[in-house]
C-alpha cells in the first residue's frame, strides 16, 4: 500500500567511518539541568505493509464427480492464508544519557560559544552553537514498538479530520498518551481514528529515551491508518538528518561555518542516545531518508523548521522535496551537513517587524494561509524560559497548546517536551 510521499528510488546506506565515540564531546563547563547536560543545537525502505486480511481463495474449477472421503485441505487449489501478524521483537530499554563531562578528543575543532543565541547573531548560527538546554525528567518505560499490528479496513468517503504532532524527541510514553487523548489510537496503541489524517512535523529521536520506538510506532500507524481509510505521515526534521549523518559518516570531518566538525560530535552534543544508535536499522534510515520536507494541507503549509531556508531548494513544494531527496541520496558528507545546518536555523518568524514578512514569503511561494512548524520550543519563542513574574508559572510547564504568532500567520507546535513541557497533538484548523 503506497502513499503520496513514497518515492521510487533507493537510498544507499553506508557505514560510518568509525564507531561512534563513547565520549560526549561536551565542554567541561557545560551546565547540568537535572539529569541532562545542556546540549547544543544550531539556531542550534519504507516499512513493508503486511498483506491485508480478507484474502479470498481462488475460485474452484468446474465440478467433478466427488471422491469418497475427499479432504478439501488436500486440494492444491485450496490456499487458505492466515491473518497477517507483525512479529514482535523485544529490544533493550533504558535511557542512555551522555556523560556531562567532556573529553577533548570528541569535541569539534572549533570552540563552542557558551552564550545563548542572540537575535543579532542568528545569521552566524551553526549546528554546534549552544542552545535549548534539556531539563531532566524521569526515565520512561513505554510499551515501545512491540504492540501487535491489527488492520481494520473500512469503507469511508472523503478525508477525515486533520491532526498535527509537534517534536517528539524520543518521548514515546507522552506521545502514546496524547494520541489516546485525541482518540487517534486505542488502549493497545493501535490506530482507531478511521479516515483521520495525522502529520508528524519531524524530530523523532534524540534527548528522550526511546527515539527508535517512536519511529517504529509512526511506521506502524502509517500502515494501520492507510488500511482504515486515513493516513499517518511525517516530515523530515533536522534530527532525522543528524541521525542519518551520524550513522553514515561518523567522525568524518566536515567544513562548517565555524571550522571543522563531525556528525558524530554534533549528534552527541544534540542529545543523541546510544540505545537509539544500537537499535537503528537500515529500514529506519531508508524511511527517514524518504520523508518530505514540506506539504500543503487544507491551507496549512506544514514544515519542521521556522526558517526561510526552504526557499533555497525550489519554488514549489514538489521541487523542494525532490531536491532535498536528491541531495541526501548522494551520500556526500558535506552536502548532508549543509542540509542539516540549514534545517537547524530558527526564529525567522519571531521578530514583530520582519517575522510576518518572512512567513508571507513562504506562503506566497508555496501556497497556504498559515505556516505550521515545530523545531523551536514555544517557551523560547515567547522568551519566557528562566523568567519569573510573581507567582505565575511562565516556564515550559505553562505551555498547554500551540502558539499563534507573526500576525496570526504562524503556528508553533513544539511545546518543549524535552524541557518538562507538553507534547502537542492538535486538530487543525484551530478554533481561533
Amino acid at each position: 500500500m503506497r502513499t503520496e510521499t513514497l518515492r521510487d528510488f533507493r537510498v544507499p546506506v553506508t557505514e560510518p567511518a568509525a564507531p561512534y565515540a563513547a565520549s560526549t564531546g561536551m565542554p567541561d563547563e557545560a551546565p547540568v539541568y537535572g539529569e541532562y547536560p545542556a546540549y547544543y543545537e544550531d539556531g542550534a525502505q519504507a516499512a513493508a505493509v503486511p498483506p491485508q486480511p480478507g484474502y479470498a481463495p481462488q475460485p474452484p474449477a468446474p465440478p467433478a464427480p466427488p471422491a469418497p472421503h475427499h479432504d478439501p485441505r488436500q486440494d492444491p487449489r485450496h490456499d487458505p492464508r492466515p491473518d497477517p501478524r507483525q512479529e514482535e521483537h523485544p529490544h533493550a530499554r533504558g535511557q542512555d544519557h551522555p556523560h556531562p563531562h567532556a573529553h577533548a578528543d570528541a569535541e569539534p575543532a572549533h570552540t563552542m560559544s557558551q552564550a545563548g543565541p542572540d537575535e543579532d547573531e542568528l545569521d552566524g548560527y551553526t549546528p554546534t552553537y549552544r542552545d535549548l538546554p534539556v531539563i531532566g525528567s524521569g526515565a520512561l518505560g513505554g510499551p515501545g514498538d512491540t504492540v501487535q499490528v491489527q488492520y481494520v479496513p473500512q469503507d469511508v468517503a472523503g478525508p477525515g479530520p486533520l491532526y498535527v504532532v509537534g517534536d517528539v524527541h524520543g518521548y514515546l510514553d507522552e506521545l502514546l498518551t496524547e494520541l489516546r487523548a485525541q482518540g487517534l489510537i486505542d488502549s493497545e496503541g493501535r490506530w482507531s481514528a478511521g479516515n483521520a489524517r495525522l502529520w508528524f512535523l519531524g524530530d523523532f529521536t534524540d534527548r528522550g529515551p526511546d527515539g527508535i520506538g517512536v519511529i517504529d510506532l509512526v511506521m506502524r500507524l502509517s500502515a494501520e491508518a492507510a488500511a482504515a481509510g486515513g493516513y499517518c505521515k511525517a516530515l523530515m526534521g533536522n534530527h532525522e538528518l543528524l541521525l542519518i549523518g551520524a550513522k553514515r559518516f561518523g567522525d568524518t570531518p566536515v567544513v562548517s561555518g565555524a571550522g571543522t566538525a563531525t556528525f558524530q560530535a554534533a549528534w552527541l552534543l544534540n542529545g543523541g542516545q546510544r540505545t537509539d544508535m544500537e537499535r537503528l536499522q537500515d529500514v529506519h534510515l531508508q524511511w527517514m531518508s524518504r520523508l518530505d520536507a514540506a506539504v500543503l494541507e487544507e491551507g496549512h503549509l506544514l514544515l519542521h523548521s521556522d526558517t526561510t531556508a526552504y526557499l533555497d531548494y525550489g519554488d514549489s513544494i514538489e521541487d523542494v522535496n525532490d531536491t532535498i531527496h536528491e541531495l541526501l541520496n548522494r551520500g556526500d558528507v558535506d552536502i548532508t551537513w549543509d542540509l542539516f545546518r540549514k534545517f537547524t536555523k530558527r526564529f525567522a518568524f519571531r521578530d514583530e517587524e520582519t517575522g510576518p514578512q518572512a512567513v508571507r514569503e513562504l506562503l506566497d511561494t508555496y501556497g497556504g494561509s498559515r505556516v505550521v512548524h515545530g523545531h523551536s520550543p514555544i517557551p523560547y519563542l515567547l522568551g519566557e524560559v528562566g523568567t519569573e513574574d510573581g507567582d505565575e508559572s511562565r516556564g515550559p510547564e505553562a505551555v498547554d497548546g500551540p502558539h499563534v504568532y507573526a500576525d496570526g500567520l504562524a503556528i508553533a507546535m513544539d511545546g518543549g517536551v524535552t524541557m518538562a513541557g507538553k507534547l502537542l497533538v492538535v486538530r487543525l484548523p484551530l478554533s481561533d
